[in-house]
């Protein structure tokens, strides 16, 4: 019988969540796992800081900051001071990288349609209930940020 960790186990493996960069079929764009969630996460909190979207992404800043860097040398986000706190970079898309988010998006919504086209509607709806569950157990862990003590997996 399979453990939950065996079934997360596969389910990342057949997913996709391994690769180490977005490929040709998603966005023609080498973009990897982390840049993918940092675009993600700048459309989803609309201009937010630097340290937002790192904690936010339980990423330690000097490895965001080297992640947004290569974004911007890609014309991807941009980087702005706050008008509020100069100490305080903002973040945003430009238009290539609106794009180029749009094209993972599709990508997504396109694979997820796939995965869903053998379930029925109450199991759809079973895997984003079960989904939204997992997601909030882990919240109140607090297990999601860069420094918690309580972390489910063993690396940084």
């Amino acid at each position: 019988m399979e453990t939950v960790r065996e079934k997360l186990q596969i389910f990342v493996r057949r997913f996709g969540l391994l690769n180490a960069s977005c490929c040709d079929e998603c966005c023609g764009e080498q973009v990897s796992m982390v840049q993918s969630h940092i675009l993600y996460e700048v459309r989803r909190l609309g201009n937010p800081s630097m340290q937002r979207v790192a904690e936010e992404l339980g990423v330690d800043i000097t490895t965001f900051s080297r992640q947004v860097k290569a974004l911007e040398g890609r014309g991807l986000v941009v980087r702005q001071v706050s008008a509020d706190d100069r100490r305080v970079n903002l973040l945003g898309l430009t238009e290539e990288g609106l794009q180029v988010l749009e094209q993972i998006d599709r990508y997504m919504s396109e694979r997820l349609e796939l995965i869903f086209a053998n379930m029925t509607a109450f199991e759809r709806e079973t895997v984003v209930r079960s989904l939204a569950l997992l997601n909030e157990a882990l919240t109140q862990l607090g297990c999601c940020g860069p420094r918690s003590e309580n972390k489910i997996v063993c690396c940084k």
